[in-house]
């Protein structure tokens, strides 16, 4: 088969049949019911409500939504395309990620939860005082998520709506843009994370009725036998050695200089991208702040956890069979070769999983793939859609607005996320311009040029008290400075395309972006601990006195660091802000008080903005006595003994699963 196969190349959106639009409608009016209903049942008329579901999310909830958010599009089409190109090494990221997520269980979740923030850059306003080190991080996600996470999103589903569907590009993304935007927009993330669930159960059927139709076409003993031999034509023909299929196809790990993941690379600097993803990104981090109490969170950081080593087997397995199936257009080498199979110039690896939806998959399961891709592309839209949002709204919106109502918020809220989805479209003509598929191949690289810092700096704001903002604030500036350095140098000398010479400098050729992932982790903790000696310490209240204890005065602001997170606890909240002045009177409302406008002549304009806007309710009412006793819950550290043996069993658990993965596949 390396030469090729007797498959069709053809696209299959003149070949989907009744039953497949028939699956793709069911889906869409589905999702947007499930994301209505939970708007409708969400309490949307707050700030906790819009932004943090009200914490009130169970964990399966919380962990299918962060297994949603996580797989995107680029995951179907980068890691099996990776997988066609490189083999298996790329599971590193996922396997990796078991292992980080068991550190965020045991060493953020305490400190993020207990102090009831609702983004990354608030925590550290909290954590060190002052504003400039949270409008930095804020304006910074922003920037990324618009530059980064939303162009990746929209480029990889472009690239299956053309390749695989042969569908006009603009009314499919707009379709997809508009039903996300609907749910999202009115029921905020508890909407987002019900509907995420839903699809976390068609993106996990869907791929693994692919993965199985894979296998039954190429098995496991013959993968092993024709990937190596998955040859293009073209470099026999032309006796080119680069495109080869790698010797180490099927290993983890590989050379620590010359191989495409480094073994040292592969350990050490993916723990750094994983640990700023999955402790200190704000779409990921939302989702735990959403649970209803710690435990719940727990729960659901190790649910994903599980979540996160099917990849390997759902998505790259099936990327190095399409290369056996489809060699000379998956595995192309030559420019002109790769411009017929998928117009691009610099290889066509990219389309090795829309190539197995396009030929392997029967009628109806077309439209189930179709529905998967959907999944995932929605998810990973209303993710960044409401963190966006969150951010926006509460660290950068209150700096021009500090006496903003919470109903001017909300409302806030809402409309940055059109201003989103019209950036999103805006993105289409750029994507069309970017067939080569450059952006996606830099997004791994540009983790590591701009991640490492934040990293650091989290790092060290949970764990060591004496770090303070100065140290903070210049060990971020000093490592954001040489990240776009790198970055500039990366983006100026590019890797050279088959049969060229590599003009690179040496060190930038030999340097792997992980390994300087890894080194910019390490100068930029020096220089913040450096800087913090030098420099004043912080108030105790910044840090969490060790004198803190439930009947301290209330302005001490303790468990923002994780030793204090440990050994203190208390309930310092009300009403989804922080408590910084004397122990004030709370007033409890009571049960089935009427907030909402009912006995005021509402025109049916102004109820229906209040339905999309979540307006019609006040939300500067006392919160009621059970609102008080689950933030109280909420709050608190405890867990009862049973939710820690079966939390620290199931970690265990997934650290020997992990530890497994390692072995099996070194």
């Amino acid at each position: 088969m390396a030469g090729g196969s007797n498959y069709s190349t053809g696209a299959i959106g003149s070949s989907l049949a009744t039953p497949d639009y028939v699956i793709v409608i069911v889906y869409l009016v589905g999702i947007l019911a499930v994301g209505l209903w939970a708007s409708m049942r969400s309490s949307r008329s707050t700030l906790k409500g819009y932004f943090l579901a009200g914490s009130k999310m169970s964990w399966w909830p919380v962990g299918a939504s962060l297994f949603a958010s996580n797989i995107g599009c680029e995951h179907f089409i980068g890691l099996a395309g990776y997988g066609a190109a490189n083999g298996i090494s790329v599971a590193a990221y996922e396997i990796n990620f078991l292992q980080i997520m068991i550190y965020s269980v045991n060493l953020f979740v305490n400190s993020l939860i207990s102090i009831q923030v609702y983004t990354m850059p608030e925590y550290l306003n909290k954590r060190f005082g002052g504003q400039r080190i949270r409008v930095y991080l804020a304006i910074l996600s922003l920037i990324l998520s618009v530059l980064t996470k939303i162009s990746v999103a929209l480029f990889t589903g472009a690239l299956f709506v053309q390749q695989a569907l042969g569908w006009n590009l603009y009314p499919a993304v707009i379709i997809l843009l508009t039903v996300t935007a609907i749910y999202t927009v009115m029921g905020g993330l508890a909407a987002v994370i019900y509907t995420d669930a839903a699809q976390t159960a068609i993106i996990i059927g869907g791929a693994a009725v692919l993965m199985i139709l894979s296998f039954q076409e190429v098995s496991w003993d013959e993968l092993q036998l024709e990937y190596p031999l998955a040859i293009p034509r073209q470099a026999l023909v032309g006796n080119i050695s680069c495109g080869l299929p790698r010797e180490d196809a099927f290993h983890l790990f590989r050379h620590p200089i010359h191989s495409d993941l480094p073994w040292p690379a592969m350990i050490f600097g993916i723990t750094v991208s994983a640990t700023w993803y999955v402790c200190a990104d704000q779409v990921m981090v939302q989702r735990a702040l959403a649970a209803k109490s710690v435990a719940h969170a727990k729960g659901g950081c190790i649910l994903v956890g599980f979540l996160k080593s099917l990849p390997l087997f759902l998505m790259v397995y099936p990327g190095m069979i399409s290369r056996v199936l489809f060699t000379d257009a998956v595995a192309c080498v030559d420019s002109v070769e790769c411009m017929k199979h998928c117009q691009s110039e610099v290889g066509c690896s990219n389309i090795a999983y829309p190539k197995l939806v396009v030929n392997i998959m029967p009628i109806g399961l077309k439209g189930l793939m179709l529905a998967v891709i959907m999944s995932s592309l929605m998810s990973s839209l209303t993710s960044i859609f409401n963190s966006s949002s969150t951010i926006f709204t509460i660290d950068i919106w209150t700096r021009f607005r500090p006496r903003a109502k919470e109903t001017e918020l909300m409302v806030v809220g809402r409309v940055f996320i059109l201003v989103l989805v019209v950036i999103g479209i805006m993105w289409i003509s750029i994507i069309q311009s970017a067939q080569g598929g450059r952006l996606f191949d830099y997004i791994q690289s540009i983790t590591s040029y701009l991640a490492p810092p934040i990293c650091a700096v989290f790092v060290l704001a949970v764990s060591w008290k004496r770090t303070n903002e100065k140290g903070a604030f210049w060990g971020l500036m000093f490592g954001f400075v040489i990240g776009l350095i790198r970055m500039a140098i990366d983006f100026t000398f590019t890797a050279p395309a088959c049969r060229e010479i590599d003009t690179r400098p040496t060190l930038l050729a030999n340097w792997h972006y992980l390994y300087f992932g890894v080194f910019l982790f390490g100068v930029v903790s020096i220089f913040t601990i450096v800087v913090s000696l030098l420099t004043e310490p912080l108030p105790e209240r910044y840090s969490g006195a060790p004198e803190c204890s439930p009947l301290a005065p209330r302005k001490s602001l303790r468990c923002v660091v994780w030793s204090a997170a440990r050994g203190y606890e208390d309930f310092w909240t009300r009403k989804d802000k922080l408590i910084t002045d004397d122990e004030p009177v709370i007033e409890v409302r009571e049960e089935g008080r009427q907030e909402s406008r009912d006995n005021e002549d509402v025109s049916c304009g102004r109820r229906f903005v209040d339905v999309i806007c979540g307006t019609g309710q006040d939300s500067n009412a006392a919160p009621t006595a059970k609102e008080l006793d689950s933030l109280e819950k909420l709050s608190s550290l405890k867990e009862t003994k049973t939710e820690t043996i079966i939390l620290n069993a199931t970690a265990i658990f997934m650290l020997g699963c992990s530890l497994v993965l390692w072995v099996v596949f070194a």
